[in-house]
């Protein structure tokens, strides 16, 4: 199966900044920005992502390999509509089942990132299953408890 393009970098780098300016609200809603240490090295990355929240409980997915930093429940940073919160992530990988669920409530609220997971949305704004079991083969979702 062949990995996903990855975001162009001059849109992470517009994404940082926009995040970080009193302009966030345009995009803040559904973009965030997460923090985490290198688990080699130690330095500080920075990378925009989409999500969701409900409560204290954040989503993110990615077809990225940046996730495999965050192993035994990590440190992060997230930058939720213009305020820095503190939580610890944890990714799921092989529970395709609970991804798949996560994946669907995430679409329902942002449909716009449906194109990024090959995923049709139908008329009442629901993702077709067939397209999130396909596109779970390649996603890992990352788990983020707020503090």
């Amino acid at each position: 199966m062949s990995e996903k393009q990855g975001v162009p970098p001059w849109l992470n780098r517009t994404m940082k900044s926009v995040l970080r300016s009193p302009l966030h609200g345009i995009i803040s809603n559904t973009i965030t920005l997460i923090t985490f240490n290198g688990r080699k090295s130690g330095k500080a990355y920075t990378t925009p992502v989409s999500y969701y929240q409900r409560g204290n409980q954040v989503r993110i997915f990615t077809h990225g390999n940046w996730w495999k930093n965050l192993v035994d429940s990590a440190p992060v940073s997230l930058r939720i509509r213009g305020k820095d919160l503190k939580g610890l992530a944890e990714p799921v990988v092989e529970d395709k089942k609970a991804i798949a669920a996560e994946l669907c409530d995430h679409l329902r609220q942002s449909s716009f990132d449906a194109r990024f997971y090959d995923v049709t949305i139908d008329r009442d704004g629901n993702p077709d299953p067939r397209d999130v079991e396909q596109a779970v083969e390649t996603v890992v979702m990352i788990r983020v408890v707020l503090n």
